[in-house]
């Protein structure tokens, strides 16, 4: 790996100024922690706030600007704390409100901001609004705050529609009393019912609880998902889980979610220190997600569409452009993502069988993705090259959708969201490495031998490891101004099947290539040689290597000064 940087992390007064500049979310790099899989600071085999704490030092660097959290609220854990049930409160399995005020201290102490999870479209069964509705009975006031319905058929035997659970089965259970209640997701996780009142002022307290607090932000889960269709109408067809993020439904990406935000951005404006809002809003085009960015609704919005195209530089190149000029009309920045804790890890999903081509394309995705203009978010274990865990024993396994996706219940989602799930490697030759305080201690999921060398201890040895190239890439994109920032790129003419553009700020320009093909390509050199996703002595393929050409081995991004 070459690269000409004289330190690759920020000094501490560098980064807390970083932090305080304006629009820092525009261009942020933000970096997900799945509390139970991070850092576990008691032993008990689950990560935790404190276990985060600890490991803060890891992020800061790493070079990273801002932590999403995702949930620690109090809750049954049916679906890994998004099924909560009480929205101010920590589940003890993570720790306490005050190691919560800890983090967000901590965090901001060395420049690093801090968004937490909101799950504003469902609640757990448990929570104190739900149990009482259920209680009461049919007619109470409470379950007018939730989808409770009569149902079909002679005796109510039967759902009020069609509607099927992203998990897989009815979107509808059936109560002790004869009625049923929606929920879009498990049996447990009830969904509200936004055009109720109570609901709206409800999430209103609990913003302003976190904001009190600290927090810097919010990812809005299944931000798509509030407002339903008036009447529920049927969908018609079956398997809709394969219309989420493609087609419209009448339960999802509904006009009325706009009026909800634009209640939201009033609550954020008025704190100081650019508090923001970004959507998990599954739409059928990045057109459709631009609508919750207007300049009076949230900040941003993940690129589900951007996440889910393959290798291969046609696609990359049309989400590429499509993405931007869809958030341009709304002034707002593009986000660029490749896996979170919903989906296959991209250093497996690029593989095509050969974990070692994943790796290599892991790699130069993370160039291009941190080259692009707009803000980019990493998933916990990805700066480790960490690859899906696909052989873990079904007895372990806790993704509900799992257990709902066999049987009569028909497919639901792929119901294997744990092999992404499987707490990280620190330190050490043997599980939990490092994961928590005591050497052959548990972890909630088991992590494979293997892992051995992909160990945070073993990578900073290692200076062509995949943590040393992540590190060296967020410290260039934070020195040179042409990363990150602006609005749009300039694409070159390349080869079939190769990718090069230039990003311009100032006085300073930048190229990047990318060999998206299975050969070496020859390429004219565009100026100094700053970094290289593979290694820089690849046997065969030069990098600058002659006066006039560069040849760029398979699988592989670079970063030029031009």
């Amino acid at each position: 790996m070459t690269q000409h940087l004289t330190d690759v992390t920020a000094d501490e007064t560098e980064h807390r100024d970083a932090a305080a500049r304006t629009g820092w979310w525009r261009d942020a790099v933000i970096y997900q922690v799945y509390p139970r899989s991070f850092a576990d600071s008691n032993g008990d085999g689950m990560g935790d706030l404190r276990g985060v704490i600890a490991r803060l030092p890891h992020l800061r660097r790493l070079g990273v600007d801002a932590v999403w959290l995702s949930p620690f609220y109090a809750s049954p854990q049916a679906d890994a704390g998004y099924d909560v049930a009480d929205y101010r409160a920590v589940d003890p399995v993570f720790g306490t409100l005050a190691d919560a005020d800890d983090l967000v201290r901590a965090a901001h102490g060395l420049g690093l901001r801090v968004i937490v999870d909101i799950v504003p479209n469902h609640c757990s069964d448990r929570h104190a609004w739900f149990r009482q509705a259920l209680a009461e009975g049919p007619g109470s006031p409470l379950r007018e705050r939730f989808h409770f319905r009569p149902g079909k058929g002679p005796r109510g035997e039967l759902p009020p529609n069609d509607w099927e659970s992203v998990f897989g089965g009815p979107a509808w259970t059936r109560t002790a009393d004869g009625e049923w209640y929606l929920h879009l997701f498990a049996p447990e996780q009830p969904d509200f019912n936004w055009d109720h009142p109570a609901v709206h002022e409800e999430f209103r307290s609990v913003l302003r609880f976190w904001l009190d607090l600290g927090v810097d932000g919010f990812r809005v889960d299944v931000a798509h998902g509030l407002v339903k269709a008036p009447g529920l109408p049927d969908v018609g067809r079956g398997e809709q889980v394969k219309l989420l993020g493609v087609r419209p439904t009448p339960y999802f990406d509904q006009d009325g979610v706009h009026e909800v935000y634009r209640d939201w951005r009033a609550v954020l404006d008025a704190y100081d220190g650019e508090r923001i809002a970004v959507a998990e809003a599954w739409t059928p085009t990045v057109e459709r997600s631009a609508l919750y960015l207007r300049p009076d609704e949230l900040h941003q919005a993940f690129n589900f569409t951007y996440l889910t195209t393959g290798w291969d530089a046609v696609a990359l190149r049309a989400v590429i452009d499509r993405s931007l000029a869809a958030m341009n009309t709304v002034g707002a920045p593009a986000t660029w993502v490749l896996s979170n804790h919903d989906v296959v890890r991209h250093t497996t999903r690029f593989a095509d069988g050969d974990p070692a081509r994943g790796l290599r394309r892991a790699r130069a995705a993370t160039l291009l993705m941190l080259a692009l203009p707009g803000s980019a978010y990493l998933y916990q274990g990805e700066e480790l090259g960490l690859p899906e865990v696909t052989d873990l024993p079904d007895e372990v396994r806790q993704d509900p959708a799992f257990f709902r996706g066999s049987g009569q219940d028909g497919p639901g989602q792929e119901g294997r969201r744990d092999g992404c799930r499987v707490p990280l490697p620190w330190s050490g030759t043997k599980p939990p490495f490092g994961f928590g305080p005591a050497e052959g201690g548990p972890s909630w999921l088991p992590q494979p031998a293997a892992w051995k060398d992909l160990t945070v201890e073993a990578q900073e040895r290692d200076p062509d490891s995949t943590l040393q190239l992540y590190r060296a890439a967020l410290a260039l994109r934070r020195e040179h101004p042409a990363l990150g920032a602006g609005e749009s790129v300039e694409w070159l003419d390349t080869p079939p099947g190769v990718l090069a553009f230039r990003r311009r700020a100032a006085d300073r320009s930048l190229v990047v290539t990318v060999n998206l093909t299975d050969r070496p390509v020859a390429l004219p050199v565009p100026g100094e040689l700053l970094l290289c996703s593979g290694h820089a002595h690849a046997p065969g393929a030069p990098l600058g290597g002659c006066e006039s050409a560069a040849v760029l081995p398979p699988d592989v991004t670079v970063w030029w000064a031009a």
